[in-house]
């Protein structure tokens, strides 16, 4: 492995680590609505589509980001399995999360998508019918935030174990050949490590609800910056496509506040 492959796993991990701590504190201080919304940016995604540009070309990071939108529905499949065992403990939750994870991200893999149409069509449905089933069929209600005092090392256990969750994942994807490493490029770690703070947290419904925040802000704004990263980039450039993507997005995830703080149950 090259030193650029150590840049982007030490990035990544870092990343994680900051985000997966601050959505977490973020829902145990504010509630399940600001913690999903904060979990559900784009964060990692920045770091591989950059990592990408940086090492290859924009025009390459542009291409890579037809896959997202697809695997982002996906990814709410897996939510909504990890939605509804949960209720039956952790393990059976992640278990079956896992499970659906790799049978979709198999389908993925064979498939080898090449149209940003189908990926966003997929996204579309995938997205609206996973959103549907968490908010009028399990009826989840959102929770208030949790007293949880943590010490310093603490936070910084549950930093590690964030961070390491998601560089885990980059790793699989550069050990694990064409296949399994192909499967782990659509890994949603920041979610996985999301969850299993805020159940140890919380508890199930705790999780829970920040699982149905995190649903509804991940399938918009990481969705929408894959879509404006694979423009601007080429337009742009690197430095100032992410910086244009990055603040749109953060423009979504303030309507997209306002929209969970007033409307959501």
């Amino acid at each position: 492995m090259d030193i650029a492959f150590f840049t982007k796993l030490a990035l990544s991990f870092l990343v994680g680590s900051l985000w997966v701590t601050l959505s977490t504190l973020a829902a145990e201080k504010y509630g399940s609505k600001v913690g999903g919304l904060i979990g559900g940016l784009p964060s990692t995604v920045v770091v591989a589509l950059l990592f990408i540009g940086l090492t290859q070309s924009p025009l390459a990071a542009s291409s890579a980001t037809t896959v997202i939108p697809l695997a982002q529905g996906f990814n709410g499949v897996f939510l909504v399995a990890y939605l509804y065992w949960i209720r039956k403990g952790l393990w059976p939750g992640l278990l079956a999360a896992l499970a659906v994870w790799a049978a979709q991200a198999g389908l993925l893999l064979a498939v080898g998508l090449k149209h940003l149409w189908i990926s966003l069509a997929g996204w579309l449905v995938l997205a609206a019918g996973c959103i549907l089933i968490v908010e009028r069929a399990m009826n989840i209600p959102s929770r208030p935030g949790v007293r949880v005092r943590h010490t310093r090392g603490q936070v910084l256990v549950r930093a590690l174990f964030g961070g390491t969750v998601i560089a885990f994942a980059v790793l699989m994807g550069k050990l694990g050949g064409p296949i399994l490493g192909g499967l782990f490029s659509t890994f949603p770690a920041m979610f996985l490590s999301t969850l299993v703070i805020t159940f140890y947290d919380g508890g199930a419904d705790f999780s829970r609800a920040v699982g149905k925040s995190l649903m509804i802000s991940g399938e918009v704004n990481i969705v929408l910056y894959a879509v404006l990263a694979r423009f601007f980039y080429v337009k742009w450039g690197l430095a100032l496509g992410t910086a244009a993507a990055l603040a749109v997005c953060l423009g979504s995830g303030y309507l997209l506040y306002l929209y969970l703080i007033k409307r959501l149950d």
